[in-house]
Protein backbone atom coordinates (compact mmCIF):
# COMPACT_ATOMS: atom_id res chain seq x y z
CA UNK A 1 0.00 0.00 0.00
CA UNK A 2 1.46 3.41 -0.94
CA UNK A 3 2.43 5.91 1.73
CA UNK A 4 1.23 9.51 1.27
CA UNK A 5 2.28 12.46 3.40
CA UNK A 6 0.67 15.82 4.16
CA UNK A 7 2.83 18.56 5.64
CA UNK A 8 1.03 21.70 6.89
CA UNK A 9 4.29 23.66 6.63
CA UNK A 10 4.08 23.14 2.86
CA UNK A 11 0.71 24.86 2.47
CA UNK A 12 1.70 28.14 0.83
CA UNK A 13 -0.75 31.05 1.06
CA UNK A 14 -0.02 34.29 -0.79
CA UNK A 15 -2.42 37.25 -0.50
CA UNK A 16 -1.80 40.42 -2.44
CA UNK A 17 1.74 39.25 -3.16
CA UNK A 18 2.54 38.70 0.53
CA UNK A 19 3.26 35.18 1.85
CA UNK A 20 1.18 34.41 4.94
CA UNK A 21 2.47 32.65 8.04
CA UNK A 22 2.20 32.46 11.81
CA UNK A 23 -0.80 30.17 11.70
CA UNK A 24 -2.84 29.20 14.74
CA UNK A 25 -2.73 25.65 16.04
CA UNK A 26 -5.33 23.29 14.58
CA UNK A 27 -7.39 24.23 11.51
CA UNK A 28 -5.81 27.36 10.09
CA UNK A 29 -7.41 27.62 6.65
CA UNK A 30 -10.84 26.85 5.22
CA UNK A 31 -11.81 27.62 1.61
CA UNK A 32 -15.30 27.04 0.24
CA UNK A 33 -17.47 27.90 -2.72
CA UNK A 34 -20.53 30.04 -2.00
CA UNK A 35 -23.05 27.80 -3.76
CA UNK A 36 -23.47 24.25 -5.00
CA UNK A 37 -22.33 23.63 -8.59
CA UNK A 38 -25.76 22.28 -9.58
CA UNK A 39 -29.28 22.35 -8.17
CA UNK A 40 -31.39 19.23 -8.69
CA UNK A 41 -35.07 19.44 -9.58
CA UNK A 42 -37.31 16.38 -9.48
CA UNK A 43 -40.80 16.74 -10.93
CA UNK A 44 -43.99 15.05 -9.73
CA UNK A 45 -43.48 12.31 -12.33
CA UNK A 46 -39.93 11.60 -11.16
CA UNK A 47 -38.19 13.36 -14.06
CA UNK A 48 -34.93 14.82 -12.87
CA UNK A 49 -33.25 17.94 -14.19
CA UNK A 50 -30.42 20.05 -12.95
CA UNK A 51 -29.59 23.74 -13.15
CA UNK A 52 -25.98 24.84 -13.31
CA UNK A 53 -24.89 27.65 -11.02
CA UNK A 54 -22.50 30.12 -12.60
CA UNK A 55 -21.58 31.50 -9.18
CA UNK A 56 -17.88 30.75 -8.82
CA UNK A 57 -17.42 32.98 -5.78
CA UNK A 58 -16.30 31.71 -2.42
CA UNK A 59 -14.80 32.57 0.89
CA UNK A 60 -11.65 31.83 2.83
CA UNK A 61 -11.29 31.79 6.59
CA UNK A 62 -7.70 32.15 7.80
CA UNK A 63 -6.72 31.75 11.44
CA UNK A 64 -3.46 33.22 12.72
CA UNK A 65 -1.89 33.50 16.14
CA UNK A 66 -2.23 37.05 17.47
CA UNK A 67 1.57 37.34 17.22
CA UNK A 68 1.63 36.68 13.44
CA UNK A 69 2.90 39.48 11.17
CA UNK A 70 0.25 38.36 8.66
CA UNK A 71 -2.28 40.20 10.86
CA UNK A 72 -0.44 43.46 10.01
CA UNK A 73 -0.59 42.75 6.27
CA UNK A 74 -4.30 41.91 6.32
CA UNK A 75 -5.05 44.91 8.54
CA UNK A 76 -3.32 47.08 5.93
CA UNK A 77 -5.52 45.67 3.17
CA UNK A 78 -8.67 46.18 5.28
CA UNK A 79 -7.71 49.78 6.13
CA UNK A 80 -6.92 50.59 2.49
CA UNK A 81 -10.30 49.21 1.47
CA UNK A 82 -12.20 51.19 4.13
CA UNK A 83 -10.41 54.46 3.27
CA UNK A 84 -10.14 54.31 -0.53
CA UNK A 85 -11.67 51.06 -1.85
CA UNK A 86 -8.19 49.80 -2.78
CA UNK A 87 -8.07 46.61 -0.71
CA UNK A 88 -8.89 44.13 -3.48
CA UNK A 89 -5.98 41.70 -3.84
CA UNK A 90 -5.08 38.33 -5.35
CA UNK A 91 -5.41 35.09 -3.38
CA UNK A 92 -3.43 31.88 -3.97
CA UNK A 93 -3.13 28.65 -1.99
CA UNK A 94 -0.92 25.73 -3.03
CA UNK A 95 -0.25 22.55 -1.09
CA UNK A 96 3.36 21.78 -2.03
CA UNK A 97 3.10 18.32 -0.42
CA UNK A 98 0.14 17.55 -2.66
CA UNK A 99 -1.79 18.78 -5.67
CA UNK A 100 -4.47 21.07 -4.19
CA UNK A 101 -4.66 24.67 -5.45
CA UNK A 102 -7.13 27.50 -4.85
CA UNK A 103 -6.82 30.75 -6.80
CA UNK A 104 -8.84 33.94 -7.02
CA UNK A 105 -7.74 37.09 -8.79
CA UNK A 106 -10.00 39.23 -6.61
CA UNK A 107 -10.22 38.91 -2.83
CA UNK A 108 -11.05 41.35 -0.06
CA UNK A 109 -11.46 41.35 3.70
CA UNK A 110 -15.10 40.78 4.56
CA UNK A 111 -14.56 40.81 8.31
CA UNK A 112 -11.64 41.76 10.48
CA UNK A 113 -11.06 39.63 13.59
CA UNK A 114 -12.47 40.43 16.98
CA UNK A 115 -9.83 41.80 19.34
CA UNK A 116 -9.50 39.24 22.10
CA UNK A 117 -6.77 39.16 24.71
CA UNK A 118 -6.01 36.54 27.32
CA UNK A 119 -3.13 35.40 29.50
CA UNK A 120 -2.26 33.05 26.61
CA UNK A 121 -1.81 33.80 22.91
CA UNK A 122 -5.20 33.94 21.20
CA UNK A 123 -6.24 33.43 17.57
CA UNK A 124 -7.22 35.99 14.95
CA UNK A 125 -9.78 34.78 12.38
CA UNK A 126 -9.96 36.66 9.08
CA UNK A 127 -12.76 36.14 6.54
CA UNK A 128 -12.12 36.99 2.89
CA UNK A 129 -14.58 37.06 0.00
CA UNK A 130 -13.29 35.59 -3.28
CA UNK A 131 -14.49 35.93 -6.88
CA UNK A 132 -13.94 33.50 -9.77
CA UNK A 133 -12.46 30.94 -7.40
CA UNK A 134 -10.55 28.23 -9.25
CA UNK A 135 -10.52 25.05 -7.17
CA UNK A 136 -8.50 21.88 -7.55
CA UNK A 137 -8.75 19.64 -4.51
CA UNK A 138 -6.10 17.01 -5.04
CA UNK A 139 -4.47 14.28 -3.05
CA UNK A 140 -1.01 14.16 -1.59
CA UNK A 141 2.17 12.82 -3.08
CA UNK A 142 3.26 9.24 -2.71
CA UNK A 143 6.58 8.52 -0.97
CA UNK A 144 9.25 7.18 -3.29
Amino acid sequence: MPLRTYNPKKVVVVIGGFPMGGWADGQFLNISRATDAYTKHVGAGGDTSRAKSNDRSGEATLTFAQTSPSNDVLSGFATADEISDTGVVSFTVKDLSGRSTYVSGFAWIRKVPDGTFDKEITDREWILDLTDLDVFTGGNLQAE
